[in-house]
C-alpha cells in the first residue's frame, strides 16, 4: 500500500494515548504514535504470528486462483482466513476499501478493489496485497502470481519483481541506510529494462498499518535517508512497470493503472531490521 502523508498526520488524543485498536469494520489508524518506533522482542514476536497468517493465506491464494474465478472468490477465501486464524483483516475499512485483499491485473498497479464481475484468465498477471491484524499489530505482504500460461513478458516481469525484493532485503542490516536498499533495488529493475514506480512505496508498520519511514524503491533526496537499526519493521514492496513509471488512479478512487496500459508487478515482505540482517516475518516457506 502506498505511504500517504494523511496516514502519518495522526494527532495525540486527549488523554496523549493511542485510540481504540479496533472498530466495527476493521482496525483503526492509531493516534498519538508518531516517528520511527523500535520494536520490542514482545512486539516483534507478536508481528511474527500477525505475519505468519499474512504468509499462510497468501501461500493459499497462491495455491487455488485459477481460470473462471473471480477476484471476490479470493478476497472471501482471505477475510475468511483470516478471521479463523483469530486476526482482523488489515485492509478492510481502512481509509474507507471495501475488502480485504487488493486485487491488481495486468496493467492494474496496486489498489483494486475486488469484484464478482472481475473474473480471471488464463495468462493474467494478478497481485495480491492483503494484511492482518493481531493483537494489536500489522502484517502486510504481496504477491504475483503468473495465472495459467503466461507470456514470458509477464513471467519475466514478476520474477523480476521478486529478485528486485529480496536484493533490497539483502542491504538490510542495523548501520545501513534506506538508500542502499532503494539502489539495490532500481539497479536491478533497470538492467532488465523495466521502471521503478516511483509514486508509492513501502513504510513502517506494527501497530499501524503504515508508519514512518518511507521505504523507496528508487534513489533520491526528497525523502530521509533514514540509518536502520535494529528493531525496526518495515513493508518493504518494489513496484515494477513493464513500460514507463507513471501511473494514474481510475474513477473508483482506489485502482491505480498504468497511463501506458503496461504490465505491472509487485512482490512485498514485512521485515524486522537485525544486528547483521533482517528476519523476513512474512515468509510463505515454513
Amino acid at each position: 500500500m502506498n505511504l500517504f502523508a494523511d496516514l502519518l498526520a495522526a494527532t495525540p488524543n486527549a488523554a496523549g494515548r493511542a485510540a481504540a485498536a479496533t472498530t466495527s469494520t476493521g482496525p483503526r489508524i492509531q493516534k498519538g504514535r508518531r516517528g520511527v518506533e523500535i520494536k520490542s522482542a514482545r512486539e516483534i514476536q507478536v508481528m511474527r504470528q500477525a505475519s505468519r497468517i499474512v504468509a499462510t493465506v497468501l501461500r493459499e491464494i497462491m495455491e487455488m486462483a485459477a481460470p473462471g474465478m473471480t477476484t471476490a472468490d479470493l478476497d472471501r477465501h482471505a477475510e475468511e482466513r483470516i478471521r479463523a486464524m483469530g486476526a482482523t483483516p488489515s485492509f478492510k475499512g481502512y481509509h474507507g476499501f471495501p475488502a480485504s485483499i487488493c486485487a491488481s491485473i495486468n496493467n492494474q498497479v496496486v489498489h483494486g478493489i475486488p469484484s464478482s464481475r472481475q473474473v480471471i484468465q488464463a495468462g493474467d498477471l494478478v497481485k495480491i496485497d492483503t494484511g492482518a491484524y493481531y493483537e494489536g499489530y500489522h502484517g502486510d505482504s504481496c504477491v504475483s502470481i503468473c495465472v495459467g500460461e503466461c507470456s514470458e513478458d509477464a513471467t519475466r516481469l514478476s520474477r523480476v519483481a521478486q529478485e528486485s525484493l529480496m536484493r533490497g532485503l539483502g542491504r538490510i542490516k542495523a548501520g545501513n541506510t534506506l538508500l542502499d536498499i532503494a539502489g539495490a533495488v532500481q539497479d536491478h529493475v533497470e538492467a532488465h529494462g523495466y521502471s521503478v514506480v516511483e509514486d508509492y512505496t513501502g513504510h513502517g508498520v506494527g501497530r499501524n498499518l503504515h508508519e514512518e519511514p518511507s521505504v523507496f524503491n528508487f534513489r533520491t533526496n526528497d525523502l530521509p535517508n533514514l540509518k536502520l537499526r535494529a528493531g525496526m519493521t518495515l513493508a518493504v514492496e518494489p513496484i515494477l512497470n513493464a513500460g514507463g513509471k507513471e501511473c494514474r488512479t481510475l474513477r473508483d478512487r482506489w485502482t491505480v493503472v498504468t497511463v501506458d496500459g503496461s504490465l505491472s508487478a509487485q512482490w512485498e515482505h514485512t521485515i524486522v531490521v537485525t544486528s547483521d540482517g533482517c528476519e523476513i516475518l512474512t515468509d510463505r516457506d515454513f
